[in-house]
């Protein structure tokens, strides 16, 4: 008997399944899923394949095989963990993937997912198993990125499936007892700095937050790009509103993800605001603790503090004092080397 059978998640071996154990071997542990991915079309035997595995070893290290695997028409669930470049700590430059959402996101029929709790991935496999094996049977397959460190898993909102699935929806209001209103937007392993910063504005500045969880940055995007195409071409039907103009409101906006700023970056254009900054981990990863890459790649809670003062303070509800003290108060080295070339 396992001696983790008392847990919920013991491990077992189910007899109506299969597990296949590849090795250090990137490409064939792809090949096998992408055997069973197809299994659907070529043995008409539909299968449900998740291959688990390292995140930075999987688009970056066999990013032929992915294209094919769309350009098969595979289904499936790819699932990476220890993802983000600052969550898989000690590990150095090989190992801490900060952008293999950018390297999944060019391939049309792969939907990728950056969560950040488990109800999250609940609702998103769930939706993947629908969309691949459902009545409709789409030809997509799941790109999920999960984490490897112990984080609260609060329940989850009300109604928050169908922003789950579309990529973004409120998670919660922090109210603050003073002037200033702003949103922040995170995902995967920030999206609890995302919350601590939303508890120092409301207590330190009487900055009211609305924090907002971004699933998927490319989704969103996606989305945002399809409604822009099709108000182009029709300019004289009611033009469409992309999914994040009709979720966020006008106000100073601050996104922060364990990804390049491209990732995030990728909605400004459908953000109803002027005043939007975002955070990312641009940069090769290095060998440190989860706390000192997330302050080397400028993304814990102090900087969302910061970039959320300065965007108060470009709309003139703070003065730039105010953000000149914060950064004294946090005590950040502003004269060194930007991350993306230390």
């Amino acid at each position: 008997m396992p001696s983790d059978r008392d847990l919920v998640a013991y491990y077992r071996e189910a007899t109506d399944g299969q597990v296949l154990q590849e090795g250090i071997n990137e490409l064939g542990a792809t090949a096998s899923w992408l055997a069973v991915a197809n299994s659907y079309s070529v043995n008409n035997q539909p299968m449900i394949p998740f291959f688990i595995y390292y995140s930075m070893f999987g688009f970056q290290r066999v990013g032929d095989m992915m294209w094919l695997a769309g350009d098969q028409l595979a289904r499936g669930f790819m699932i990476g963990g220890t993802s983000g470049r600052t969550t898989l700590n000690g590990e150095g430059l090989q190992h801490e993937d900060g952008h293999s959402h950018i390297q999944a996101g060019v391939i049309p029929n792969c939907v990728t997912y950056d969560p950040s709790f488990a109800f999250e991935v609940a609702v998103i496999i769930q939706d993947g198993i629908q969309r691949m094996y459902g009545e409709k049977q789409e030809d997509v397959f799941y790109y999920i990125t999960t984490l490897n460190e112990v984080t609260e898993q609060p329940a989850m909102p009300e109604g928050a499936e169908e922003g789950i699935r579309k990529g973004l929806y409120k998670f919660e209001t922090v109210k603050g007892k003073g002037k200033g209103h702003v949103q922040l937007l995170g995902s995967g392993a920030i999206m609890r700095h995302v919350r601590e910063a939303a508890q120092i504005l409301a207590n330190d500045y009487g900055v009211t937050s609305d924090v907002f969880s971004a699933p998927s940055f490319n989704e969103l995007a996606r989305e945002g790009n399809d409604a822009t195409r099709w108000n182009l071409l029709h300019p004289t039907a009611e033009q469409r509103v992309p999914y994040v103009a009709q979720v966020l409101a006008d106000l100073p906006t601050v996104a922060s993800t364990d990804y390049v700023k491209g990732y995030a970056d990728q909605i400004r254009a459908f953000v109803p605001t002027k005043h939007y900054h975002v955070l990312g981990t641009d940069g090769f990863g290095r060998s440190d603790s989860r706390a000192n890459l997330r302050e080397h790649f400028e993304v814990d809670e102090r900087y969302i503090v910061v970039a959320a003062l300065s965007q108060l303070a470009k709309e003139g509800t703070v003065t730039n004092q105010v953000v000149a003290d914060a950064i004294a108060k946090f005590g950040l080295n502003v004269d060194r080397i930007n991350p993306l070339y230390a």
